[in-house]
């Protein structure tokens, strides 16, 4: 049996993977000024802030600085991109700028690609933080038409009761998920999502029934046993009569646009003591 040869990995293609690594005191140093000058602007992560700064994991400026003079000059004197946010100058010894340059390339050099976030270790979110009780509330009166919290109501179908979900979803952060986009408690995000069904009838009396692609105020589009078929709403042949949309996600598609981050959180508690 021949040994498996394994390519080495290409070296990195911008300048500021390819600096050695930089002093551990003034990267430390510059750290921590970096989160008292920079975060609100450019975020934690360097993936950009609460004041709209931009992401610094993908700025050209910082993948081709070498010694930091280009981080330096923008700092010192500030920078007004067309298109962009302006940036104003910030009043830092220039000992203080190049630290806080040696730290943003010790996190560039860590980047993984198309700007992912550095490598490092996976931050928790805490997401049970809503009101169980008000969450129990607004479950009672938004979602019990096709949802059962007992198996008993008439949401009591296989994907319509949640009795013990808490047990049968791994964790809050899939359990919010899950809820909110619809999927079927305990189902990976990769799952088909549940279709449209549409039936379309005609003034012969015939009819035909299939996956809904789309519908708009023009045109009917449906898949029925493997077949594409589309229909001109308004023609006179053959003419429609009637065309009857069941959509599962309707109620998920229509929560979207009215439910507040406090309802979200508050209903996710609820579902979490559904054991």
């Amino acid at each position: 049996m021949s040994a498996t040869v394994l390519a080495a990995a290409p070296p990195a293609t911008f300048p500021a993977q390819q600096r050695p690594p930089g002093d551990p005191a003034l990267i430390a140093r510059g750290g921590s000024l970096y989160s008292i000058q920079c975060r609100s602007c450019h975020g934690m992560d360097l993936r950009g802030g609460d004041m709209g700064g931009p992401n610094l994991l993908r700025s050209q400026l910082v993948l081709n600085d070498q010694a930091g003079e280009a981080i330096v000059a923008v700092v010192m004197n500030g920078r007004n991109p067309v298109g962009g946010k302006a940036m104003p100058a910030l009043p830092l010894p220039r000992a203080d700028i190049e630290a806080i340059a040696e730290y943003i390339h010790s996190v560039v050099a860590t980047s993984q690609p198309q700007g992912s976030p550095p490598v490092g270790t996976k931050v928790e979110l805490n997401l049970l933080v809503g009101n169980a009780r008000a969450g129990k509330k607004y479950f009672a009166a938004a979602c019990v038409a096709c949802h059962s919290a007992s198996g008993e109501a008439a949401g009591s179908s296989a994907a319509g009761n949640l009795a013990g979900i808490a047990t049968r979803v791994a964790g809050i952060e899939q359990l919010q998920n899950s809820w909110v986009a619809g999927r079927r408690a305990g189902a990976p995000s990769s799952a088909a999502p549940r279709v449209a069904q549409v039936t379309v009838k005609f003034a012969d009396g015939s009819n035909v029934s299939g996956a809904l692609q789309r519908m708009d105020d023009f045109m009917v589009s449906l898949v029925a046993d493997g077949q594409y078929h589309s229909y001109t709403r308004r023609s006179a042949t053959p003419k429609i009569t009637a065309i009857e949309v069941n959509d599962p996600m309707a109620g998920h598609r229509n929560l979207f646009a009215k439910l507040s981050d406090d309802d979200m959180h508050d209903v996710t508690a609820y579902l979490a003591t559904l054991k």
